[in-house]
């Protein structure tokens, strides 16, 4: 039987929209990313964060339980010519067990909120090279102290209907500094942006189906009507099809205190 993670997998590589470049360029600045350095990302799922670093490292070790999530990061960088990036299967609880060189940047996206948060920011500060870091990054669903765009709302009547009440996936960025700032990596700067984005009504379908809480294997047999049902709620509430939102995207980068 398929599981919510790996029933979304498909989905996630298509719909997830990508990480701003300047958090990439953050990244390149912050740890002198030259095309010499080792990346571990943990948690990679399909490779969202991995794959555009790739061009920026040695080499980049990209980490998931999710078998379907590792074949489709594969599967991409296989159809952008990318083969400095090793796929290895694992989770958050085997960081010190995966015999890595010494890491010179770890990168966690939303699948920071379902680790042992304190554990393996120690592990990873066993992992880490002298000079090495973590940056952890995330986005929430609008726009922080805006209102949410109403075709959202339509989403998740629809959503109610099929699955019950409550939001699909998503995470509050507010209190990553001080999640880090616990932890052996205590020199914390948080940065912030706001990233436009635009769905033709497919990807507002296609992003659904992307959230673990809304997957294929959890909507089951249901899953066309859900399809269906949406589509025609967002063309009832916006003929054009056409839908827009802002995210609020939010990194924190954590090194060791100087001594």
């Amino acid at each position: 039987m398929s599981t919510p993670f790996a029933s979304a997998a498909p989905y996630y590589a298509r719909y997830r929209p990508p990480y701003p470049r300047e958090f990439h360029t953050l990244l390149a600045d912050r740890f002198a990313l030259d095309g010499s350095q080792t990346v571990l990302d943990l948690g990679a799922g399909p490779g969202t964060l991995a794959l555009p670093l790739a061009s920026l490292a040695d080499h980049v070790y990209a980490v998931d339980p999710e078998p379907a999530m590792l074949a489709e990061g594969i599967r991409l960088a296989e159809e952008r010519g990318i083969r400095n990036i090793s796929w290895l299967r694992g989770d958050d609880a085997c960081v010190t067990r995966l015999c890595l060189p010494r890491i010179d940047l770890c990168v966690i996206g939303g699948a920071f909120r379902r680790m042992d948060r304190g554990r393996v920011l120690a592990d990873l500060d066993e992992v880490l090279a002298p000079r090495g870091g973590v940056a952890v990054v995330e986005s929430s669903l609008h726009r922080a102290g805006g209102p949410p765009p109403a075709w959202l709302a339509v989403v998740e009547e629809v959503r109610a209907r099929f699955l019950g009440p409550g939001r699909p996936d998503g995470v509050d960025p507010d209190d990553l500094g001080d999640l880090l700032a616990k932890s052996p990596l205590s020199r914390v700067e948080t940065h912030l942006w706001d990233q436009p984005v635009r769905h033709t009504v497919d990807e507002v379908i296609g992003l659904q189906l992307s959230f673990s809480s809304s997957s294929p294997a959890v909507l089951g047999d249901r899953t066309a009507a859900f399809e269906t049902e949406l589509r025609r709620a967002l063309l009832d509430h916006d003929p054009r099809g056409t839908y827009a939102r802002t995210l609020r995207i939010a990194a924190a980068v954590a090194t060791r205190p100087r001594r």
